[in-house]
């Protein structure tokens, strides 16, 4: 083919050249002495083996070109695959952070309840104390009342059984300590 293709260049290059002459190409001696020699010098450059070498020379090259292509068809297709690697461990890094905020969400929601029911124990432990130290306190102030009372009476039993006049104010003056202790 490659063959094919030069001669029809030579063989249509002359006839171009002579289309606006008088003389048909192939007639006029200039022409017949530059095809001649063009012909010769080919003949020349294919016996010492000129066309071999370019041609040879031009199939490397296309062969160097082919061999880059490939290359680079194979880099390309190793990127899309990287690529594709890279999204689909996006896509899980992505899952794995929604699951994980699910999950804190879940153990936030967990910790928020715990948090009130134990701040509601703790408030009914401090309201059963306070109550308890408030009942506490009460009998002790009960008790205390008793034995105010109860020294009063011890007191002005004696001193009616001594028969002092002194009983009617130990009576009212242990009125009034009693009435000052319950308030």
């Amino acid at each position: 083919m490659r063959y094919a293709l030069l001669a029809s260049a030579l063989l249509i290059a002359p006839a171009a050249h002579a289309a606006d002459a008088k003389t048909p190409w192939y007639a006029d001696p200039t022409t017949a002495v530059a095809m001649s020699a063009l012909v010769i010098f080919l003949l020349i450059v294919t016996f010492v083996g000129g066309f071999k070498f370019v041609l040879s020379k031009l199939d490397e090259r296309a062969q160097g070109i082919q061999s880059q292509i490939d290359e680079a068809r194979a880099l390309r297709e190793e990127a899309s695959k990287l690529m594709a690697d890279a999204k689909k461990k996006a896509k899980e890094a992505d899952a794995a952070a929604e699951d994980i905020i699910k999950r804190a969400k879940a153990d936030a929601d967990a910790m928020r309840k715990k948090a009130k029911a134990d701040l509601k124990a703790k408030v009914a432990r401090r309201e059963a104390q306070a109550e308890a130290r408030i009942a506490r306190a009460e009998a002790d102030a009960a008790a205390e009342v008793r034995k105010v009372a109860a020294d009063a009476a011890t007191q002005a039993a004696r001193s009616i059984l001594t028969g002092s006049s002194e009983s009617d104010d130990l009576f009212d003056n242990a009125l009034g300590e009693i009435d000052k202790r319950l308030n």
